[in-house]
């Protein structure tokens, strides 16, 4: 009889430990060590060996011999998801979605998975939370319920690379992670353990049998994926689909992606019938603009390798309590903090009395150091009242002596800003250098935030 120990598995990092814990003590997380029982596992057959690309093993080779082809790619039929993947699906990866319940994890999947069964692809949709009705409901809706997809309700692991061994699909959907069990394993569905076990499982499948596979990830509460680290590292590409369950925007972010760029963005729209895709994403950001408000900048954010446009928008009034108040939503309040300091000690602007309240429209989150200057200029534009030219758009990191800093890409935003009607762009003066004329947009170089105001605000 094989033997068995009890051991406490932490479920928000995997840390164990031989007795139980009220913190763990790698992550810091209260109650979250969980009783496992483990036996000692039976002498495993030799794995399968990989296979490349073109159906051929495996073998050692030298770093000289190695061919440099890019790899094979499938697209999804969808423009903005390819460019999050790095240009369409590489066959044999593991792709992992993540995203907050409802956001249309399963709705994007579905899409993709009848879009490619439609081109001829064998594609099995395994689902732990739905039954086949209710897949076939969703993709009817979709417009792709007569795409000749397989559905497989099912959650014992065992049995589901059985079915995958039958069949030998193209693709494999499975949703989600979370659900799937495997017997062999005491713990508990979900637990870090079951994750660990069927990701692994999954990855066997996907590198030996050149099968892509997609899974779906639940998220924590604080946003992350749950389950042990590890099974980001696994995977071959990690997506995050964002966005407000108020609005009908969805964004589907690259944080992980072994066969392309990280932090690539794509943008949907959600409809009745499915998500649609949103080619100019500036302008959607930039739709709504009233001509002649205050505290309203516009900056030329990075999303990857894509320029986007989006309005960022302060409101200054005077504090009713003892300490002003800072809120900031789409935008890093650190780093909201840090600009209205510079903005008090750099350029003689007396916010310390001054509530302050900003927030990215849209939806969208920017956290990159070149939005600091629009901070800056939107919080100016409020406390002063005074409007900034709907045609000005503004890209720079702020250091703390109040000095305009140079940013990557600045030929690529101020395209951008000139394929939208801007007519002027204030960058920081050390990125002047090198850049050639423009005919449709002014280019400013500017080299500290004083000399901006004063570009910017003329008396």
């Amino acid at each position: 009889m094989a033997k068995t120990k009890t051991q406490y598995v932490c479920q928000n990092c995997g840390y164990i430990s031989a007795t139980f814990l009220g913190r763990c003590p790698n992550c810091g997380a209260w109650n979250s060590l969980v009783e496992e029982t483990q036996s000692a596992a039976p002498a495993k057959a030799t794995p399968a060996p990989r296979h490349t690309s073109a159906g051929g093993q495996v073998k050692p080779m030298l770093m000289s011999k190695v061919s440099m082809e890019r790899e094979p790619r499938t697209s999804t039929d969808l423009g903005e998801l390819d460019r999050v993947l790095g240009g369409g699906i590489v066959p044999g990866s593991l792709i992992l979605i993540g995203g907050d319940p409802g956001i249309g994890k399963s709705t994007l999947l579905t899409q993709v998975s009848g879009r490619l069964a439609s081109k001829g692809a064998k594609v099995l949709y395994v689902s732990g939370e739905e039954s086949a009705a209710q897949i076939k409901m969703r993709a009817t809706r979709l417009g792709v319920g007569d795409s000749g997809m397989y559905l497989y309700p099912e959650t014992d692991m065992p049995s589901i690379s059985q079915a995958i061994d039958d069949m030998h699909p193209d693709y494999v959907v499975i949703d989600s992670v979370q659900t799937m069990n495997v017997p062999e394993m005491s713990s508990a569905v979900g637990s870090v353990s079951q994750i660990r076990e069927v990701t692994a499982e999954l990855m066997k499948i996907a590198k030996t049998e050149q099968i892509t596979i997609f899974i779906v990830g639940h998220v924590t509460k604080e946003g992350a994926i749950a389950g042990p680290k590890i099974l980001e590292h696994m995977v071959d590409t990690v997506l995050y689909f964002e966005g407000d369950m108020h609005h009908t925007y969805r964004m589907i972010r690259s944080v992980k992606n072994r066969y392309g760029s990280t932090n690539e963005i794509g943008i949907f729209e959600m409809h009745q019938d499915g998500l649609a895709e949103v080619a100019n994403p500036s302008e959607l950001f930039l739709d709504e603009r009233l001509p002649n408000a205050t505290g309203s900048a516009v900056v030329v954010s990075m999303e990857g390798t894509r320029p986007i446009l989006v309005e960022i928008q302060a409101l200054m009034t005077p504090t009713m309590y003892g300490n002003a108040k800072r809120t900031s939503s789409g935008l890093d309040h650190n780093r909201v903090s840090l600009i209205i300091a510079v903005l008090e000690k750099r350029a003689n602007l007396m916010l310390q009395n001054q509530d302050a309240y900003l927030k990215a429209t849209g939806g969208v989150r920017l956290d990159e150091p070149a939005i600091d200057l629009a901070m800056a200029m939107a919080i100016a534009s409020s406390y002063r009242d005074s409007e900034i030219s709907p045609t000005d758009c503004f890209v720079g990191e702020i250091g703390l002596t109040g000095e305009v800093r140079r940013v990557n890409r600045i030929e690529d935003r101020i395209k951008e800003a000139a394929k939208l009607g801007f007519k002027r762009i204030f960058i920081p003066k050390n990125n002047l250098q090198g850049l050639p004329a423009r005919d449709k947009i002014k280019v400013i170089g500017v080299a500290s935030v004083s000399e901006a105001l004063d570009r910017v605000f003329v008396k």
